[in-house]
């Protein structure tokens, strides 16, 4: 491969699929949040945060999540997540990202005022503002900022998350929790279909949280609402389970995409006794995923904070997913959380990974392919094509 500069990947057309809004705030912002509504923070300085909770390197996923506390307890407002959303589009954009999807649990945000369409129209008011501002003037040279939608499901929740899990459990009496789990899915579901068809960018449904003891398939009737409905399925699956969970993803909840599939190609993460051959199993799954052009949402940072046995992007399985020949985008998954950037991940892939310009033009651009982008096919198509002409213009300058 051609020497991959940050110069370079600064200035081609980028996407990132796979981010959350909760994971991805301005620590400046984060810290004026908590103070205006009096959320108690380890310290109220940037370096103190990022030396007690948004570490560079995490000991294990709970690490991980714990920061996630601060920052849903300051998304509590409609205010602030209009801002939160306005600030991640213009921070993507800064660095020339040119369509982003969006992703949250507006359920987690749901205080005693509020529903699920108030919480998700004040994140799209952010995104819609700063998408009118960023494209107020696009040269020929560039492309235009865009965005989607993508509302998430929790796996698992407790009363505690949110004043809407408190209610929901303290209806539901002694119900099992795999029920209310699989309640909260499909109302989500429903309100997600009820927006889209309301004119919103909402483009896909996810499922999101802890994958061991709580399989996607509790949350099938979800998913079949939103394939019935046609509205696009991203699930994350294979990122703390085997094999088995990416199965169940696509064959039990139909979804187009894969939220990071880092243990894809694990024998060892294969526990199902049903599955005599593992090796033929993974084969099978791997060449329907290709076939299928299931794309698997990687997020290199993230996997390696919160997998131990991953040291370097070495030790992850994303070299096997290119050399499989399966559609990969690279995304950040949580920009603050993993102090990172698309430009950053990218970077990583080009140090890390044998890619000839090729794989490394495909990595990028499948992003643009395989987004659930908002409006008609055909837009999306000139998008596309948009997307394509600039990458190879940029390359022309830079790699030739």
């Amino acid at each position: 491969m051609s020497k991959i500069t940050e110069q370079f990947i600064r200035k081609i057309p980028k996407t990132d699929l796979h981010l959350h809004l909760d994971g991805s705030l301005r620590l400046s912002s984060l810290i004026e949040m908590a103070k205006s509504l009096n959320v108690k923070l380890p310290s109220y300085e940037e370096e103190g945060l990022n030396e007690l909770v948004f570490k560079p390197k995490y000991a294990n996923l709970g690490e991980y999540l714990a920061g996630f506390a601060y920052t849903v307890g300051v998304l509590q407002t409609l205010e602030n997540l209009e801002r939160a959303a306005y600030e991640l589009a213009e921070d993507a954009y800064e660095e020339g990202v040119r369509y982003i999807e969006v992703r949250f649990a507006p359920q987690l945000h749901i205080t005693h005022g509020t529903e699920i369409g108030t919480i998700v129209r004040a994140v799209f008011q952010g995104l819609d503002k700063a998408k009118k501002h960023l494209n107020a003037s696009v040269p020929e040279s560039d492309m235009p900022f865009e965005y989607g939608i993508i509302l998430c499901a929790m796996r698992r929740f407790n009363r505690h998350m949110s004043p809407y899990y408190d209610r929901l459990i303290s209806r539901a009496g002694k119900t099992g929790q795999r029920y209310i789990f699989a309640r909260a899915s499909l109302g989500l579901a429903k309100e997600a279909v009820k927006l889209r068809d309301e004119g919103l960018p909402v483009v896909g449904f996810d499922l999101a949280g802890e994958e061991a003891g709580f399989p996607a398939v509790h949350h099938r009737e979800a998913f079949e609402y939103a394939y019935k409905h046609f509205l696009r399925k991203t699930v994350h699956a294979g990122e703390a389970y085997g094999p088995e969970s990416i199965f169940q993803a696509i064959t039990e909840c139909y979804a187009n995409r894969i939220g990071h599939g880092t243990f894809l190609f694990s024998e060892e993460a294969i526990v199902l006794k049903s599955i005599k051959d593992k090796k033929e199993y993974i084969g099978q799954l791997i060449e329907y995923i290709a076939n299928q052009r299931i794309t698997i949402e990687v997020c290199p940072t993230s996997n390696l904070q919160t997998i131990p046995e991953f040291q370097t992007l070495n030790d992850h399985p994303i070299q096997q997913m290119v050399d499989n020949g399966l559609s990969v985008s690279i995304s950040t998954d949580n920009r603050l959380v993993s102090h990172t950037s698309v430009t950053k991940e990218l970077l990583l892939c080009s140090q890390y990974l044998d890619l000839t310009d090729s794989q490394f033009r495909d990595l990028v651009l499948a992003g643009f392919k395989r987004s659930f982008y908002p409006g008609p096919y055909s837009n999306k198509r000139n998008y596309v094509r948009r997307a394509i002409n600039l990458y190879d213009g940029v390359a022309k300058q830079f790699l030739e």
